[in-house]
């Protein structure tokens, strides 16, 4: 496969990572991940990035924040959205103001809902490891 970017290559590759991952099919889905990922796929960048164990740098161009940044910029609005809870979990609130306003101007509606009520204090488990974690509130399961 030369060509990473031929449509019914890219095609016959998801296929066949979603059966290696859901369908328990035979083979590794990881070099199926990186084939993806470094053929620009936003989607596949941020599923690699999201198996990768450590964090990284965002001039890393294959780390987790690497990953994201890269899909963000090829107009993917979940690596921004990734990037922001990355933030938020590492209690830099102006890097997590920071990549929800970008990610709610690449078109993520949730991110422009949390954009608009800027909550400092969030329900996930993640949250109260920064001493920052609140009850669940109605708007929550909306």
């Amino acid at each position: 496969m030369r060509n990473r970017r031929d449509p019914a290559k890219r095609q016959a590759l998801w296929l066949r990572y979603w059966a290696i991952r859901n369908d328990h099919a035979n083979g590794h889905a990881t070099p199926i991940l990186w084939h993806l990922a470094l053929g620009h796929d936003p989607l596949m960048m941020i599923t690699l990035a999201a198996a990768l164990p450590a964090r990284g740098r965002l001039s890393d161009r294959f780390s987790q924040a690497g990953l994201c940044y890269r899909a963000w910029r090829l107009g993917n609005c979940h690596g921004a959205q990734h990037l922001a809870m990355h933030a938020f979990n590492t209690n830099d609130m102006l890097g997590y103001r920071f990549w929800l306003r970008r990610a709610a101007n690449a078109g993520d509606a949730d991110a422009a809902r949390e954009l608009k009520r800027f909550e400092t204090r969030l329900p996930h488990v993640n949250a109260s490891r920064v001493r920052r974690r609140r009850p669940y509130r109605k708007h929550d399961f909306a």
